[in-house]
């Protein structure tokens, strides 16, 4: 999502192969980046769509009208940011296609290494594509809804659909680990004790599976509360939760857990940090989510997390809690824990 693809994103407007939209144009921008900026005389009101927590707050720090999901329709022109999964990808531009007027264009761009010139293979073979350039390391193509659009759409969406997992999980392209259960989050599961009380939270909980286990293993808990940077697993894991724990109370937020503070306090927190916000590890991350952690657990309060295993999480974990250990590791994962 950097800047150098918002840059090519805008390119054919800013090199003259499109023409700059007025002031009376609309814009929906899908996955939109924190720091675009359009070239000057491009009028256009852009709507931006960022479901990514931390990126939707830059946003709307920025001054953006931004929202975590398309609204409206009869758009004159959509922009699409692709990121790394296909099929997101692929059911961004569907929905780019559904919410421009007829005749509206959409103008797709990403990285050569997402993808970017098969995915536009892809698309000219269900409606036409009406050129493409290549700068900033990029590649961006465009089209025009016509009278194909309907039809390369349902097919787009027929190509991606929601997929349900073993244990009944309903997860959606784009989703973490989408096609199975983490092998991270099943190893942690089933190193949990039994017999955990009060109230638990769930740091970055994606579609739920590491909740709904503890809610089976642990029926006495009073509340679980699931915590999530992405908007789209926050809805799949509200759903989740619904449907294979309906006897917990649970309940879903959609937070930036480095930035934004967590107004409750737990006796148990479990997770499996992310360390990959690019395509660098960054365990910066997880040790932002250790303090977070920290900071939300009552005196006392147990945290269990699983990562993998060259991650140095002990140092942050010694700085943060009383105590801490290792509950058991396999080839590619650890379980630690530790007491507040």
């Amino acid at each position: 999502m950097g800047d150098d693809f918002a840059k090519t994103l805008f390119h054919p407007f800013e090199a003259g192969l499109l023409d700059m939209p007025g002031g009376q144009a609309r814009a929906l921008f899908l996955n939109a980046a924190p720091d675009f900026r359009p070239p000057r005389g491009f009028g256009a009101a852009i709507a931006a769509v960022q479901d990514f927590r931390p990126a939707f707050l830059a946003l709307k720090a920025a001054g953006h009208a931004v929202e975590p999901q398309p609204q409206g329709e009869g758009y004159d022109l959509a922009l699409v940011l692709v990121g790394r999964h296909r099929g997101q990808n692929e059911l961004w531009i569907a929905e780019a296609l559904e919410r421009v007027r007829p005749g509206g264009r959409v103008v797709v761009a990403g990285g050569k290494t997402d993808g970017i010139a098969s995915l536009a293979k892809r698309l000219s073979a269900l409606a036409p594509v009406e050129d493409r350039a290549s700068k900033h390391h990029g590649v961006v193509f465009w089209l025009r809804r016509g009278d194909d659009a309907p039809a390369a759409c349902r097919a787009l969406r027929q190509a991606n659909p929601q997929t349900t997992l073993e244990g009944g999980f309903r997860t959606a392209p784009g989703l973490f680990s989408h096609e199975r259960a983490d092998a991270g989050s099943k190893l942690l599961a089933d190193s949990l004790p039994a017999g955990l009380k009060g109230a638990a939270a769930d740091f970055g909980a994606g579609w739920g599976y590491l909740s709904v286990r503890l809610a089976a293993l642990a029926p006495d808990l009073a509340a679980i509360d699931l915590y999530e940077a992405d908007f789209c697993a926050c809805e799949a894991a509200r759903a989740n939760m619904a449907a294979l724990a309906p006897g917990v109370e649970a309940r879903v937020v959609w937070c930036d857990l480095i930035a934004e503070p967590v107004g409750r306090r737990y006796d148990v927190v479990v997770m499996n940090p992310p360390f990959h916000q690019g395509r660098a590890a960054e365990p910066a991350i997880g040790e932002g989510m250790i303090r977070a952690a920290s900071k939300a657990l009552k005196p006392g309060g147990r945290l269990f997390l699983v990562a993998n295993r060259p991650l140095p999480y002990e140092a942050a974990l010694q700085r943060h809690f009383s105590r801490h250990g290792e509950t058991c590791r396999d080839a590619r994962f650890k379980v630690l824990w530790a007491v507040r």
